[in-house]
């Protein structure tokens, strides 16, 4: 009997050390993000307050700005090779989203059906491409016999192509029920009709998934411009800030006033325009977030 009843507080016993051990690893994960939000945020923010500070420095972290102005961005703003540099990262991001999104969509759609012919084939060439590449000097002289070389569609036409966006489109495409599909052919719908009307729309976490991927990627690219654009009228912000970054090195190492005025003021505009870069992708991220979650998740885990 003595037994029977200690039963009772041993299963308390063991409710009580479980409730003491997630409590003991919830404070700790609460102090582990803590701390890397705060090594994220803290470069972050020194960064905004010393684009509004009349030195542009960036010798240790403050809070607020020494001296606040807007100089620095006004100086960005008044400038028309950053206006036109900004156009063209915002055409080569919109452009380039739509059409990669929607050719590796149709690339995905045949790809996700048993019943195609050469499938692994298939396949395998694009299993392929995700761990070789043709190397600089050929993907230039590929470009170059294309006639891409200062050209906006250098831009979009090399990265229309990603297998790996192709396999998180080709699990969702798996996804939708076959008697959905048959049910459209039997009311007379082609197959254009079935991928526009019924694939696409349901689709929409997988496609705005792989849409933000190459948002980011396209936003942030800056190798391109490097190798095969000289033309400064395709220059995109990334390309408009190295270039500043550059202009504020010369200057520097020129090692007299007026350069180290003109590399202090030029940090402030470079400053300016880091901001001015990053913000459209943190307005951005969170109307996409609850698309781009469940789209990873769902393509990654399902096959």
């Amino acid at each position: 009997m003595a037994q029977d009843k200690s039963k009772p507080f041993g299963a308390l016993d063991a409710k009580r050390r479980i409730h003491h051990s997630s409590r003991t690893f919830d404070v700790a994960n609460c102090v582990l993000l803590v701390i890397f939000t705060l090594l994220i945020a803290v470069p972050v923010w020194n960064i905004v307050v010393a684009s509004f500070s009349a030195s542009g420095s960036t010798g240790g972290f403050a809070l607020v700005p020494d001296k606040f102005t807007l100089d620095n961005y006004k100086a960005v703003f008044t400038d028309n090779g950053m206006w036109n540099a900004l156009f063209i990262s915002i055409a080569k991001t919109a452009v380039g989203v739509v059409a990669h999104t929607l050719f590796c969509a149709l690339f995905a759609y045949p790809m996700s059906k048993a019943y195609l012919k050469g499938r692994k084939l298939y396949s395998a060439m694009g299993i392929i491409t995700m761990f070789f590449g043709g190397g600089m000097i050929p993907t230039f002289l590929l470009i170059k016999s294309l006639g891409l070389l200062d050209t906006f569609w250098v831009y979009i036409i090399p990265a229309l192509f990603s297998y790996y966006d192709v396999i998180i489109l080709m699990n969702f495409f798996r996804q939708i029920p076959e008697s959905l599909i048959e049910s459209a052919k039997i009311d007379g719908a082609s197959e254009w009709r079935i991928f526009s009307s019924i694939i696409l729309p349901l689709s929409m976490p997988g496609l705005a998934t792989i849409g933000l991927f190459h948002g980011v990627a396209q936003w942030n690219d800056f190798m391109t411009t490097k190798l095969y654009v000289n033309n400064e009228a395709l220059y995109p912000l990334q390309m408009r800030l190295y270039n500043i970054i550059m202009q504020s090195q010369a200057a520097s190492e020129n090692g007299n006033m007026a350069a180290t005025v003109l590399d202090t003021t030029t940090r402030g505009v470079r400053l300016s325009t880091i901001i001015i870069t990053i913000v459209p992708i943190l307005v951005l991220y969170p109307l996409v977030q609850r698309y781009f979650v469940g789209g990873t998740m769902l393509g990654a885990v399902k096959g």
